[in-house]
């Protein structure tokens, strides 16, 4: 019987996974094969829009890591989302290999208490929408019998090589240039992020569990709350330079939505970032692990990937 784990996409969740994964019986696949793929790591062509093409794909895994990204915008997602859950639902129910999905978090909608895992599906604006209905697909899907699957959630993840990050490239990457770091989110509101290998970690620690944590979601462990601005404090002073930041404030995101599509969506999302947003993962600390990377690691490891002392 083969053993091995097939991740759909090579983003930085993915890449980190595969890295976790070194030494086991590893295959990528995504659309186009990854320029900075490990040599010893095998790859396949795959279209996860395309029935066929997944099928194809999931040929000899037993199981597989669903890591995508899809562009960031509610009408894609309400379209191209379910037809990949649904691709990759049906191909891994018919080889038998059980699925663990990394997700995030938009499916619970405004809270005003730390999110947990029981917390109800909400049907707000169109991107936590289409996150409630693939929730509802797989979780289906499971209780059905056809397929074993578990999520991972995280909340907003940065760490090296996470561009596109509220503390990605115009953030830490612009200060670590001498730049001022660029927030479209209001910089003094508490946030949780997850360090990506963190959440490569917990992918890894749901592939090796027993069945009885599938049909199930998980909340990745991450530090503690912390401001963006107390975050990226430790990023420069971790430089030897002094902090500034450029802010966007909030209450304009709608109306430069009307100019820009990516303004547009981020707005949908303030709910993120007009309150402290915090997760609560103890089960899956009770389950596996706590010991989360400390910021002060996780950005101070980020900024020297952007060359940075």
């Amino acid at each position: 019987m083969t053993h091995e784990i097939l991740v759909i996409g090579y983003g930085p969740v993915g890449k980190a996974t595969v890295a976790q994964l070194k030494g086991r019986a590893v295959r990528v696949a995504q659309r186009d094969r990854p320029k900075d793929l490990p040599e010893d790591v095998r790859f396949t062509p795959c279209d996860v829009l395309n029935p066929a093409s997944v099928m194809a794909t999931v040929k000899g895994a037993s199981q597989i890591v669903l890591a995508i990204g899809l562009p960031y915008d509610g009408a894609i997602w309400r379209t191209d989302w379910p037809k990949a859950m649904i691709n990759v639902l049906v191909a891994a129910g018919v080889v038998k290999a059980r699925v663990v999905f990394v997700d995030n978090l938009y499916m619970y909608g405004p809270q005003s208490a730390p999110l947990h895992e029981d917390m109800a599906l909400q049907d707000y604006g169109a991107k936590p929408a289409a996150r409630a209905a693939i929730t509802r697909q797989w979780m289906e899907a499971h209780k059905a019998g056809r397929v074993k699957v578990a999520a991972l959630r995280a909340p907003d993840f940065y760490g090296p090589g996470v561009a596109q990050s509220h503390l990605g490239d115009v953030a830490l990457g612009n200060l670590a240039k001498g730049k001022s770091a660029m927030v479209i989110v209001n910089p003094d509101q508490p946030h949780r992020f997850a360090y990506v290998p963190d959440i490569a970690r917990g992918v890894v620690s749901l592939l090796d569990a027993p069945d009885d944590a599938f049909g199930q979601a998980w909340h990745i462990p991450s530090a503690p709350m912390r401001t963006t601005r107390e975050i990226l404090a430790m990023g420069a002073e971790g430089l030897g330079k002094r902090l500034s930041i450029s802010a966007v404030p909030m209450w304009l995101l709608p109306l430069m939505g009307l100019f820009s599509p990516m303004f547009k969506e981020m707005a949908e999302m303030r709910f993120q970032w007009d309150r402290p947003y915090d997760v609560d993962a103890s089960k899956f600390a009770k389950r596996f692990w706590a010991d989360a990377t400390p910021l002060e690691v996780g950005v101070a490891e980020t900024v020297r990937a952007y060359g940075g002392v």
